[in-house]
């Protein structure tokens, strides 16, 4: 790791055409500088010209998104260890990967977003300005992957977000510098919403704790619209802010608004510490609780007595490698290298760097219309969730969603073994039409 500028020389439009018949020739440069007409684009093709290429991760290490920021900075590290090294995983994944991209080793920079809109960009730009960054990633916040969304769009480089549960991110706020693998409230909805009706019936009242964001928003209202059909309705929706140092209010109007189910839309710290006290105000001992977007960890943190029988939306579970090979091979490296199982934000943020390599090997440069082109190209991928690709009119990843049931702690075989799944839900038919949420992708240059 590395938070250093790369040495690498700044080209100008007249240099890089002077390079293509002069003596920087496609040997001189490396692979990944295509020696054609096109001119500068974002960081290309100064951020590629020597042996290395540098990726900006900018997550939160502070705050109330910290400990899913660092799982999903252990899938990205993992994930560029493996490429540098050649990796059968990753060559599973990106089959013309053999050391490094292209030829080029990736080395990266980490900075600490706080999960705050501002610290992310500045953050990022500094990465983009100062460092070369071919690409840039890392979110846990929607707020976040929105906000380096419109960077990455400015700057003309690649982001790819790694936990962003908003509708908006590759709806109404997408551009095309930007693709997300992780599932989102609308699919996420649409898979969990069933087995909630067959679980707990028709005609249920709804509390809903609402962290007061596009995240929180876009799962609420993606939430009652998959439920409503089956005669739910909302008793109370609690809006509260990221970050809330305290629940009591909001737990006693949910304690008395005659709700029969409690949906909890927190994540990370929020949705523990809102879990917890939602217990010490018996919310949970007459009401189901439901998180349709899990957190990391959260099994963990609250225990399994208060998550025994809940069900949750998630991206990724351990116990996948019992049905997908990929997902086998994952687990196992991932464990060997921490120590312990890795969580949903850990496997996207492999996923996240796995599918870029692949896109860039695939294009044969990292001129960024061609890495994009090749992501649009719709080349269905092997993953640990099976065989996924990118929707060319949106950059969402068609993938399936997974839904998991607490399990009683008498039926845990481990230590992590919190949940069992129940089911994977096929990930093309819970998606809406690319444009239903008002996605624009933009122009490449």
């Amino acid at each position: 790791m590395t938070r250093t500028s790369c040495a690498v020389p700044r080209l100008s439009r007249r240099g890089l055409l002077r390079a293509g018949t002069g003596l920087l020739g496609a040997t001189a440069l490396g692979r990944g500088v295509a020696l054609a007409d096109q001119p500068p684009v974002g960081t290309w093709p100064a951020g590629v010209t020597g042996s290395t290429v540098f990726v900006g991760i900018c997550l939160p290490r502070t705050g109330t998104y910290a400990v899913a920021g660092e799982d999903e900075l252990k899938g990205y590290q993992l994930a560029i260890e493996h490429i540098n090294a050649g990796n059968e995983l990753i060559r599973k994944i990106s089959p013309h990967t053999t050391k490094g991209i292209l030829g080029k080793e990736v080395k990266f920079g980490v900075a600490d977003s706080e999960a705050k809109p501002n610290t992310a960009v500045q953050a990022q730009t500094r990465f983009i300005s100062e460092n070369k960054a071919i690409m840039i990633c890392g979110s846990v916040s929607s707020a976040v992957a929105v906000a380096v969304n419109k960077l990455a769009a400015r700057e003309k480089v690649l982001y790819l977000p790694g936990i962003s549960g908003s509708n908006d991110t590759t709806g109404k706020d997408c551009v095309r510098y930007s693709f997300r693998q992780c599932c989102y409230a609308q699919t996420a909805a649409a898979a969990i919403a069933p087995q909630m009706i067959k679980a707990l019936g028709k005609n249920k009242k709804i509390a809903f704790l609402t962290p007061d964001y596009t995240y929180g928003h876009t799962v609420r209202q993606s939430m009652e619209e998959f439920l409503k059909p089956a005669g739910w309705t909302t008793a109370t929706n609690q809006v509260c802010p990221l970050g809330a140092p305290d629940y009591s209010s909001y737990m006693l109007n949910i304690a008395n608004s005659g709700a029969e189910v409690f949906i909890n839309i927190n994540f990370g710290n929020d949705a523990v510490q809102s879990i917890k006290q939602a217990k010490q105000f018996g919310v949970l001992a007459k009401m189901a609780l439901v998180v349709p977007y899990n957190t990391p960890f959260l099994a963990k943190d609250v225990g399994a007595e208060v998550m025994q029988g809940v069900l949750a939306a998630t991206d990724f579970w351990w116990t996948l490698e019992d049905k997908y090979p990929l997902a086998k091979m994952f687990v196992a490296e991932f464990e060997t290298k921490y120590g312990y199982k890795p969580e949903w934000g850990a496997n996207s943020g492999y996923m996240q760097v796995a599918m870029w390599a692949d896109a860039v090997e695939r294009a044969k440069s990292f001129y960024p219309p061609d890495v994009i082109k090749a992501y649009e190209a719709g080349q269905h991928i092997e993953s640990t969730v099976g065989e996924v690709w990118f929707r060319p009119q949106d950059h969402q990843l068609v993938r399936p969603v997974v839904v998991v049931r607490g399990k009683q702690p008498a039926a845990m075989k481990s230590t992590d073994d919190y949940y069992e799944i129940v089911e994977v839900v096929p990930g093309e038919p819970l998606m809406q039409k690319p444009d239903a949420f008002g996605c624009k992708l933009g122009d490449y240059v």
